[in-house]
């Protein structure tokens, strides 16, 4: 699916989340990589869906064919590499068993192990990936920024984990600010920012963005994740919003 004319060659093509959905890649990046210059992933690569290993292979065989390709961290890839350095098992909570299970690794392994067990390629990719990256057209990030801090002094927790705070935001950013981990049934637009994540692992679609045109190409995604779906859509988020504001006018109105 395409909204909007699709340009002859984009500046930048923006990804959202994956999630282990290795046929919705493979299906979606035919109908983007002759259609731009750069690409960029927003992370969150793997859980939750049936094939993260083959994401990452997808992934690393694109970059070699487009070297002009950024993939970002994602909260699911640190929680990997939490889960490795023996510092934290969300990993395994969140998603992480189907990962693994992609891998052929049984779940009670222990995360040394897991070490040695994954390609050797692959656990370099989980190690290299940027929290940010910007060019003329936009600031990418997985999750989202901190509103009303300087692009220098945002911090991962906050990159990668961040949602009602930045989603609500009408804080100016330096560019518009492209984002994915709130999953939306359909793109968020707003003028500060826009979210591609509109759940390919709960049964939406896995979508790419081209720039500067601000055209979306989608493709179904799998229903493969018994979490509730689009648990925090578009339509919630605003309305939500909406009545916040409404609330604090009618306060400050009493408060005259």
């Amino acid at each position: 699916m395409i909204s909007g004319k699709m340009p002859d060659l984009a500046a930048t093509c923006v990804i959202g989340d994956i999630h282990g959905c290795s046929q919705s890649l493979a299906a979606l990046l035919p109908l983007i990589e002759t259609r731009a210059q750069s690409f960029v992933f927003l992370g969150d690569y793997i859980d939750r869906g049936p094939d993260s290993k083959g994401v990452i292979e997808l992934l690393l065989a694109f970059r070699k064919r487009h070297p002009r390709t950024i993939t970002l961290l994602g909260n699911h890839e640190q929680m990997l590499l939490d889960y490795l350095s023996g510092s934290d098992d969300t990993f395994l909570h969140s998603g992480g068993m189907t990962t693994l299970a992609s891998y052929g690794i049984p779940p009670d392994t222990h995360p040394e192990a897991v070490q040695q067990l994954l390609p050797a390629e692959h656990l370099a990719f989980f190690n290299n990936l940027p929290l940010l990256w910007e060019d003329q057209h936009g600031i990418y990030v997985h999750a989202g920024l901190e509103p009303d801090v300087h692009l220098s002094r945002q911090v991962a927790s906050r990159c990668l984990w961040i949602r009602d705070e930045f989603v609500r935001s009408q804080h100016r950013f330096e560019k518009i600010v492209i984002f994915g981990h709130t999953v939306f049934k359909q793109p968020l637009v707003q003028r500060n920012k826009i979210g591609i994540d509109t759940g390919a692992v709960y049964g939406g679609n896995l979508t790419a963005l081209l720039l500067p045109a601000q055209v979306f190409v989608s493709v179904a995604g799998a229903q493969s994740s018994d979490r509730p779906e689009f648990p925090r859509d578009q339509e919630g988020l605003i309305q939500s919003w909406t009545r916040n504001l409404s609330l604090s006018k009618l306060l400050r109105f009493f408060r005259r």
